[in-house]
């Protein structure tokens, strides 16, 4: 008899529902895990395709114009040539581009490597971010640089007597900006980068 009522009070008992397993509780923060690796791949290859461009584009143009080079008549003509090099700003622009361009081939190769081998170089990654910083700053202040001598070549400066060159170099103007430009969005991209490490190494502490 007490074999039959302990049968039936368990009969009469809901079921517990199982403990899911453990493989559904993780399968929910790989998935957005693996995106954010591939995001953070794609971000670093923006990274040096923009500051590979923008270095070429500067380093390679030159334009050659005949410059008066007396302001009293008959204004005799010189031929003058025009380069990045004649401006420190620029050339600390290319300089910081450059750095920036081969720190974004190695971050690049490491962050495609950790996500075919999840867990390899995983200690390095999250030391990119200081890094990312690092060079926002440097690449932000190389942009802001380029871009005032720039502005300056457009437009001049009256008050300080700084005549535009623009309007005489006309294809090196432009293509500076596209430079600037470049450099610009590889700004962006070092911004992206920082959000995202900062968020994925939130996730990774524990609550």
């Amino acid at each position: 008899m007490a074999t039959t009522e302990t049968t039936e009070k368990v009969a009469r008992e809901p079921e517990k529902a199982a403990p899911p397993p453990p493989e559904m509780k993780t399968s929910g923060d790989a998935v957005p895990t693996k995106y954010f690796a591939l995001l953070e791949v794609v971000l670093r290859f923006l990274l040096f395709a923009s500051a590979l461009v923008a270095v070429l584009v500067i380093v390679t143009s030159k334009q050659t114009e005949p410059v008066p080079i007396s302001p009293f008549p008959p204004f005799p003509l010189a031929l003058r040539d025009a380069k990045f090099n004649q401006s420190p700003a620029y050339i600390y622009f290319v300089a910081a581009l450059s750095v920036t361009g081969f720190y974004a081939v190695i971050s690049t190769l490491l962050s495609f490597y950790s996500l075919l081998r999840p867990g390899c170089f995983t200690k390095a990654l999250s030391h990119f971010v200081i890094i990312d910083v690092l060079l926002l700053g440097i690449v932000a202040s190389a942009t802001g640089a380029a871009g005032a001598v720039a502005y300056i070549g457009l437009k001049g400066n009256s008050h300080a007597g700084w005549m535009k060159v623009c309007n005489i170099y006309d294809k090196l103007c432009r293509r500076f900006g596209a430079s600037v430009a470049l450099s610009l969005f590889g700004s962006i991209v070092l911004v992206l980068l920082v959000l995202l490490s900062v968020y994925t190494l939130s996730k990774k502490i524990q609550k």
